[in-house]
């Protein structure tokens, strides 16, 4: 039973269902358009204007133009690569759900994991392995799973390629999570999913509106959050793998090398813009 996905139906009983929110084609757009939204995307297009902008005849017009271009796109690189910035951005993410409260007792229905991303074995690499984001949510899940709080774990992610077949994230943190302790019959690994709208969809199909952890990255939570209970599931929120260190309400003790930019602080950037980004177009579509 372990390994597809299924649904409670009245009498009890498992059903395997199939509904998936995007064809094949539309994820691959979808997959595409997210670009559009990355920090990258914009200064490469900056610096193409910049370029043309340069070639020719340089007017006063033109000069004014490529001064402007300059400007621009040194204001860009520096805002979004600057760690100040970037820690303001993803702690206003990361802040929206407090840390799970340990000493809160109640049946819970399961402990839903949701998958991060997943490492495609190669002439390298001789196996699949979970990206940072996968493992974390596995070993909080394990650890949730050890202390009491639900019998049942899910793990939630399938494959996520887009022109060939690949690893399913759910089934790699089902063989983390037997390492770390829990049963085979204790998970129960939903891997049809690809985006964390159809998590919530499939998901549902799985407990209904039973009560539930959720277990994300603290930055993913206020998305994911909204979408499952837009669902109507009862969820409590785990987050796990936070970036930012403190609230951005309390009093920031300047640092000089928090002025200086730098490509982890672009990274973190770039994933809190995607995170909020998210949230206006699910809402959008009327999904949130």
């Amino acid at each position: 039973m372990l390994g597809t996905p299924w649904r409670v139906g009245r009498s009890g009983a498992l059903h395997e269902t199939t509904t998936m929110e995007l064809s094949p084609f539309w994820f691959g757009v979808y997959k595409l358009a997210k670009y559009v939204i990355y920090p990258y995307t914009w200064f490469l297009l900056l610096s193409a204007l910049l370029l043309a902008a340069t070639l020719g005849r340089v007017s006063t017009r033109r000069l004014a133009a490529v001064r402007l271009l300059a400007a621009a796109l040194f204001l860009m690189l520096y805002v979004c690569a600057t760690p100040m910035v970037a820690h303001v951005l993803i702690a206003s993410l990361e802040q929206q759900y407090p840390p799970f409260d340990r000493s809160l007792r109640r049946d819970f229905g399961a402990i839903i994991v949701l998958a991060g991303a997943v490492l495609e074995k190669g002439s390298l690499r001789p196996h699949h392995e979970l990206a940072a984001s996968s493992a974390e949510r596995t070993v909080c899940g394990a650890d949730l799973y050890a202390r009491g709080y639900a019998s049942t774990v899910i793990f939630s992610g399938g494959d996520a390629s887009i022109f060939s077949a690949g690893p399913q994230v759910a089934v790699e943190m089902k063989r983390l999570a037997v390492r770390l302790g829990i049963p085979e019959d204790a998970i129960v690994i939903e891997n049809r999913s690809r985006t964390t709208y159809e998590n919530a969809v499939e998901t549902k199909r799985l407990i209904g509106a039973r009560p539930a952890l959720l277990v994300t990255s603290a930055s993913h939570l206020p998305r994911a959050a909204a979408l499952f209970q837009k669902q109507g599931i009862e969820i409590t929120a785990v987050p796990c793998g936070y970036t930012a260190k403190d609230r951005t309400d309390e009093p920031w003790t300047l640092n000089p090398f928090d002025l200086l930019p730098n490509v982890t602080a672009l990274g973190i950037s770039t994933n809190a813009i995607q995170e909020r980004v998210g949230i206006v177009i699910y809402r959008a579509m009327g999904k949130l």
